[in-house]
Formats: C-alpha cells, structure tokens, sequence
C-alpha cells in the first residue's frame, strides 16, 4: 500500500518533469523566434536586380524582371512584418525564401536580356549593312538618271533615317536602330513606287519623243539642212545635216531636268520642237548662246490646262530665255533649264547654226539615224 510520503514524493517529481519540459520548450521557441533578419539575402537580391536592370532587363526581359522585383517587395513585406512582432516571436524564413526567389529572377531576367541584345545587335548589324548596299544602289541608278526632285528628296531621307540608325547602333541601342531602319525601308519603298511611276510615264511618252526626232531628221534629210537634237537622258546635243548626226557634244541641263517643263523657276529644261531665234555670239552671261523659242504655242496650251486642272497655281508664269549657252563642262545639271555645253563646244556649234535653225529636246530617244 503506497503510504502517504511516497504519493506526496511522487506528485513532486511528476510536477519537476513538467516543468522541465516546460522550459524545454519556452527555450526552443526563443533559440527558434529569435532569428536574425534576411539582412545578406536582402542585399544579394537587390544587387542582382540592380546589375539586371544595368543589363537592360527592364527593356528586353520586363516579364522576368518584374517578378524578381516583386518577389523582392514581397521579401521586404513579410521581413516588415516579421519586424513588428515580438522577438520571441519573429520567423524570417519566408523571407528568406522570397529573396532566393528574387535573386535567381534577377540571374534570370540578366541572362534574358544580355541574349535578346545580342540578337537585336546581330539583326540590327545585319539590317544596316542590307540597306547600306541597297541605298547605294539607288544612288547609282539615281546619278544614271535625270534629276529627279522627289526621287532625290526620298533618297536623303532614306539615308538620313540610315545614318541615324548607325548613331543608335554604336550606341548599343538596337530597338531605336530596327524603328529607324523601317523608316529607311519605307523612303525607299516610296522611292521604288515614285520611280515606277516615272518609267511608266516615260513609257507612255516615248512614241512621241521618237516622233519628233523622226520628224526632225526627216526634214533634215528631205531640205539637206542642219538640225539640233538634244537627249536629255544622253546628255547628249546631236548635230544632224542632211538627217545624218555629224556631231555630238555633251551638255547639261536644269537642275530639275526629268520632267517636262511646267512653270518659271520649276529648274527644268523644256521638251518639244523649236527653233533658234536669235544667235548671240557675244554679250550672254555663259560665253555664247542660241535662243530658241521657248515657250511654244504648244507649251502655253500645256501651261494654260495645267492651270485648269490645278496642276499648277493659278498665279505661276510659264517662264522663258532658254537657250543652249556655254559654261557647260561641270558634269552636273545646273542651269535654270537651259542647254549648257563647254565653251569649246559652243565654239564649234556656232560654226553650224542660225537663226530658224531646227531645235528638238528629248527626254529619251532610241530612234537615231
């Protein structure tokens, strides 16, 4: 029978196990709550970030950029929150763990970015160099044909829009390269449709041109005179007699010489059937000259429809004074829309010529005798 002293010693040892675990476990929850803040992962999170950022993630990896960075505001959330309790209290493992997350995000969206660069780098290279040899092109076929005001305007502008896209490009900015190298490849389109417009017109044209060159030969030949047929596309001033060509000179012409003249100060040189009307062989600006008798009736009737139709203002003048003057020899059109030979050439020329003597511009002709 268990006597009264051994139920008291035993009650007392039961309540010394209990405390003992007790405080066992008050320990543990203090050695467990008390944990430092996330202080380090914090700051490799961050740094991370920072170097992403300095890769351009923000720009070429914005979806893996933006959850590192959130992952990050979480971090610092849950370590706020972990802050304002009590020490004994306070478990900074899920903060810990947002910030490896944000930290290998940032890994992440650093590498995305860096590959995404490279490839803009490599399509922006590429591009450049494409259009470089495509601009150059049309620069060749551009100073193989007459000056063209609208072909030459949407020209400098593709090469403007590429020259800048070279500035962006060593500037390590590749998406601001590719927008301007659309812009290049849009001029250029505009340039392609402007100049099949062109050839087009021509094509519609050229019976007309070879009309007049065969009209002119032909009373060259039927009267045995002298004649002078100037190509435009040629550069070229062919002296015919008896509706044979004995001589031919290069000339220049206006500054806006692929089109047929409308107006005063429009810088193109005249197309149609003339003749010489006074012979100057002394006293004009540019050496010698022979004035024809531009404008014709047929050019005051284009003036007059043009007008009409609002293809040109209801206030222009038709213009006039072109002659076929010396100065020439500067292997540029750049008179006023006048015909300008070397004054050697003029020389000679006038040695051929007067007053009446037949005068047919061209733009084009393949029809030669």
């Amino acid at each position: 029978m268990l006597t009264m002293e051994r139920f008291h010693l035993a009650l007392t040892q039961g309540g010394l196990r209990r405390l003992t675990f007790i405080l066992g476990m008050a320990v543990l929850l203090v050695l467990v709550g008390c944990q430092n803040p996330p202080i380090s992962s914090l700051d490799k999170a961050k740094r991370a970030l920072e170097k992403a950022s300095r890769a351009g993630a923000q720009a070429h990896a914005k979806a893996q950029y933006d959850q590192a960075a959130q992952l990050l505001q979480d971090g610092r959330m849950e370590m706020a929150r972990q802050n304002a309790k009590l020490k004994p209290f306070r478990n900074y493992a899920a903060a810990d763990s947002l910030f490896a997350l944000a930290l290998l995000d940032a890994i992440k969206a650093e590498s995305e970015a860096k590959t995404r660069i490279g490839e803009l780098k490599l399509g922006a290279e590429k591009q450049q160099k494409e259009l470089k040899t495509e601009l150059s092109a049309w620069r060749e076929a551009l100073d193989d044909a007459l000056t063209m005001f609208k072909g030459e305007h949407l020209w400098t502008q593709a090469k403007l829009s590429l020259d800048m896209s070279a500035r962006f490009i060593s500037l390590g900015e590749y998406s601001e390269a590719l927008r301007e190298h659309e812009q290049t490849k849009d001029h250029l389109r505009s340039l392609a449709g402007f100049v099949e417009e062109y050839s087009k017109d021509e094509s519609q044209k050229i019976d007309v041109w070879r009309r007049w060159v065969g009209e002119t030969v032909n009373h060259s030949k039927k009267i045995g005179s002298t004649a002078l047929i100037v190509d435009k596309s040629a550069h070229t001033l062919y002296l015919v007699k008896a509706g044979k060509v004995v001589k031919r000179y290069r000339c220049e012409l206006g500054y806006n010489s692929a089109r047929q003249k409308l107006l005063a100060g429009d810088g193109a040189t005249p197309e149609g059937q003339y003749h010489i009307t006074k012979v100057r062989p002394t006293g004009s600006k540019f050496y010698k000259a022979l004035m024809i008798n531009y404008p014709s009736d047929r050019d005051r009737r284009r003036f007059a429809e043009n007008k009409q139709r609002n293809v040109i203002s209801k206030y222009a003048h038709i213009g006039g004074l072109i002659e076929i003057h010396g100065g020439g020899g500067q292997n540029e059109d750049w008179t006023d829309g006048c015909v300008a030979l070397a004054n050697h050439d003029m020389d000679d020329l006038m040695q051929y010529v007067t007053s009446g003597t037949p005068v047919t511009i061209v733009r084009r002709s393949d029809s030669w005798p």
